[in-house]
This record gives C-alpha cells, sequence and structure tokens, in this order.
C-alpha cells in the first residue's frame, strides 16, 4: 500500500534504562493527514480459521485459539486491515511496522514478493499466537522465510522481560536483536541494526541461511565482521534529509554528551545508545512528538533551515503509541494518541480490558464528530490556524491530562493488586474506558474554547471609533 511508505519513527527502551522498570516499544504511524484510525479489543478465539489479505492477497490458516489482543486499525478494510499496534492476553507487545529501505544489490539476489506477508497483515497473523517476544519474533521470522515479503520493514517487540527489533531486508531474509536493558534505541525508516553476533543468541535471532546468502552473492562490503546495515540497507542523499536527522535528535534528548558531536545527515549513527538519565513513559512520548523543537530546524520556526528536515510528529500522523510493559499481569499499559502526536494527548488502555469506548471504535471518512480520532483532529487543526495564540491552551490540556493519566494508574494499581483475577478485567475497563472519555470531553471543551476565540480573528472584522 503506497501510502505506508516512507513513513513512521520508533522507539525502544529497555527496563533498567526506564525510570520505573518498564519496557517500553513506540511508534508514530504515519501515512496521510486525514485518514482515520480506531481502536478494537479482539476477544479470544474470535480469529478465524484463514487469514486471506485484501492488500497482497497473502493467505495462512492461522492456528486455533487466538488471544484477546487491542489493535488500531484502518477506518476501511478495503486495502487491507493494518492493524498496527496492540498487547495480547499473554502481555506480549507489538507494533508493526517501521518502513524501511533495502539496497538494489541485495534485491537483485533476493526480491521482494509482492504478495507476501506485508505490514497490513502482521499484526493479525503473528500477535494473537504468540506468548513471548522471542516467539513473535520467530514466528515473524518464519512466516517471511516461507512465503516472503514484499516491503522491507522494521517491526518491534516486547514482553514483560525483554524488548527486540526484527527487520527484513529483502524478500525473505531478517534479522533481530534485543535491545540490551540498559539501553535504548531510536528508528526512522532505515534498516538500523548494525553487527550481528551469530554466537550470541541470547541477543540475535536470524534466518538461518542469512550468512550463506551474503557470501554466496558477495554482498558484504566490510572485510570482516557482519554488518546488516552496511550488507542490506541505504545511506544516501534522501536517507540524510528524511530519515537521519530523526535518529539524531533523539540521541541529543537522550545521550547528548555521548551525541555532542553527531550531526544530523552522519549516514552511520549507533542503533543502541545508553541514556544518560532513566527515561520515562513521558520522555518516550516526548520523542514522537517532537518536530525538533529548540533547534534550528523546527519546521515551526521562522529560520532557513527551519523546513530542511523532515521532523518526528507531523501532520501525516494517523496515531501514535506507546506499549509499556513489566507492570502488573493484564495492566500492561497500550498508550495511544489519536492523530498529530504534539498536539494530541496520549490515553492510558490497560491491556486487560474487554472493550474501548464507542467514540474509540469510531472513524471513518468522511469527518464526524462522534469520533475519538476527528475530536483530537479537531482540535488540532484549530490550533494550527492561530499557533501562538492557541497552542498554549492546547498545552495546558495536555499538561493536565498527563498528571491525570498518573494518578489514575497509580490508583488502579493500588486496587487491582487485591483483585481476585476474574474481577481484574471489568474493572480496568471501567478505569480505562473512564479516562478515555474525560480526555475526549477535554479536547471537545478546548475546542469549543478555540471556536470562542476564533469568532474575533475574522477578516469580516472591524474596530469601530469610539467617538463616532
Amino acid at each position: 500500500m503506497t501510502n505506508k511508505l516512507s513513513a513512521c519513527t520508533s522507539i525502544l527502551i529497555g527496563k533498567n534504562a526506564s525510570i520505573d522498570g518498564t519496557i517500553m516499544i513506540g511508534r508514530n504511524e504515519d501515512a496521510k493527514a486525514a485518514w482515520p484510525k480506531h481502536m478494537v479489543v479482539h476477544q479470544h478465539g474470535a480469529l478465524g480459521k484463514r487469514f486471506i489479505s485484501k492488500d497482497s492477497k497473502f493467505e495462512l490458516e492461522l492456528p486455533t485459539n487466538s488471544a484477546r489482543y487491542t489493535a488500531t486499525p484502518e477506518w476501511t478494510d478495503k486495502e487491507g486491515l493494518f492493524e498496527e499496534d496492540g498487547i495480547n492476553e499473554y502481555d506480549v507487545a507489538m507494533s508493526a511496522t517501521e518502513s524501511a529501505y533495502a539496497n538494489p544489490l541485495v534485491l537483485g539476489y533476493d526480491p521482494l514478493v509482492p504478495d507476501g506477508l506485508n505490514e497490513e497483515a502482521m499484526i493479525t497473523v503473528v500477535l494473537p499466537f504468540v506468548k513471548t517476544a522471542r516467539e513473535g519474533v520467530q514466528r515473524l521470522g518464519d512466516l517471511i522465510a516461507k512465503y516472503g515479503t514484499g516491503e522491507t520493514n522494521g517491526v518491534l517487540f516486547a514482553d514483560n522481560d525483554e524488548a527486540w527489533y526484527f527487520e527484513s531486508g529483502s524478500g525473505h531474509y531478517w534479522v533481530a536483536q534485543r535491545i540490551p536493558d540498559d539501553s535504548y534505541a531510536v528508528v526512522a525508516n532505515q534498516l538500523a541494526i548494525q553487527e550481528i553476533d551469530f554466537n550470541d543468541l541470547d541477543n540475535f535471532m536470524f534466518h538461518p541461511g542469512i550468512q550463506d546468502f551474503v557470501a554466496a552473492n558477495h554482498l558484504n562490503p566490510a572485510k570482516e565482521g557482519f554488518n546488516f546495515r552496511q550488507i542490506f540497507g541505504t545511506a544516501d542523499r534522501s536517507d540524510a534529509i528524511y530519515s537521519e536527522p530523526r535518529v539524531w535528535v533523539g540521541h541529543q534528548m537522550f545521550s547528548p554528551n555521548a551525541a555532542k558531536d553527531e550531526h544530523p545527515e552522519d549516514t552511520d549513527l549507533p542503533f543502541i545508545m545508553k541514556p544518560e538519565k532513566k527515561l520515562s513513559v513521558f520522555d518516550a512520548q516526548q520523542y514522537l512528538a517532537n518536530h525538533f523543537e529548540g533547534t534550528p530546524y523546527d519546521p515551526l520556526g521562522k529560520g532557513p533551515d527551519a523546513h530542511k528536515y523532515r521532523p518526528i510528529s507531523l501532520a501525516k500522523t494517523q496515531e501514535s503509541h506507546v506499549l509499556q510493559m513489566n507492570r502488573q499481569p493484564g495492566a500492561n499499559i497500550h498508550w495511544l494518541a489519536m492523530g498529530v502526536a504534539a498536539q494530541s494527548t496520549y490515553v492510558p488502555f490497560f491491556n486487560g480490558i474487554t472493550d474501548v469506548p464507542a467514540p474509540y471504535k469510531r472513524g471513518k471518512l468522511p469527518a464526524q464528530l462522534n469520533s475519538a480520532y476527528w475530536i483530537f483532529k479537531h482540535a488540532s487543526v484549530l490550533v494550527d490556524s492561530h499557533l501562538h495564540d492557541f497552542l498554549p491552551l492546547l498545552e495546558d490540556v495536555q499538561k493536565e491530562r498527563k498528571s491525570a493519566a498518573i494518578k489514575m494508574i497509580q490508583e488502579t494499581d493500588a486496587v487491582v493488586a487485591k483483585l481476585a483475577a476474574d474481577k481484574r478485567p471489568a474493572y480496568l475497563t471501567q478505569q480505562s474506558n473512564n479516562f478515555a472519555v474525560d480526555t475526549m470531553n477535554a479536547y471537545k471543551k478546548l475546542v469549543l474554547e478555540l471556536i470562542t476565540k476564533m469568532t474575533d480573528y475574522s477578516p469580516l472584522n472591524f474596530n469601530t471609533d469610539e467617538n463616532l
């Protein structure tokens, strides 16, 4: 699906790199400025026996007893589901995909497979059938090795113990790397994984034939080692403008001393980094909402470099998510921001929920104001009309909702810890849904305030001389 290419930005954070011991994976899903999303909870056993893609026509027999999982599919399934992100009942999180590009030499020997397993199907055929992040990596890798893929992608996995980043580098070949517990990674539309240690099976997974494939076709430009990014990826001018600056700004945010000599257009920025302070879920969200603020490259600025690079948060973001793991069973959190991350609010949905509020399940074209997606987008568009005057009003709502989210989560955790297992789903659903509705109502209230203020901005306005 062409509108999905050249999109998305991702972050992965290990448990010892976070302030609270949680593991986080997050991503912006970027495609079109007005392309609605909605949220669903698929119940245990809800999927059928056979999957047929409306995108690539890929077909697959599915295992029985699919797990319950959250997801954020497209407003229409005419070109595929694109469920994109979620957490299942076994506390496995998955986000798919980070679009990337393979070089022509590699693709000459192992071309992409147009009717293979592509982004739109990955969540649906993998997440409901795995009980650990490693199982997710292996299932996706086995499927791509067998059926091929028509795209070059990065996929994020996490459970309550570890986070993994998976990359397909051609039609059938793939690798995956475990994010060290004390580290983080940021990725932006390039193959990111670097040196592969084929003897370290605790931290690397890979297609069993990838070494032979590379050797037989003389694909490795290095005299020694196996740098996946160099062998399979690209490093051209478009990368320097489009992708690398987003990695650079993440390093500036979280590792400023280590990254002080980096430049936005560096072609070999490290994949794995150690943060110089422990990171919170709000740090992950702030990265996904970043638009180079505080630098000459902010598109909201007026300098000559204001539009030089592609920002992380932009109008084409459909939704942004942070999947926060290693919490109480069933109380891991699917943080979801509808629309532009910088102008929206991340709403925490516990993965033990059984349903979401009706407005979060709606979203289609043309716009409908009973849809959460369009309510958040409505506020965003109005703020854009008079950014200098209206941005502070939006930021006040965002700050209040952040504090309210932490308060709600803390209160919920205390209650859940004392609840019997069979009582938890209903309570988690109630807590998540109440907060989601309150946040949506806060944006509705903001919209009314903005409209009221905008009435005096009309070009038909006239300042009457009081002496007349």
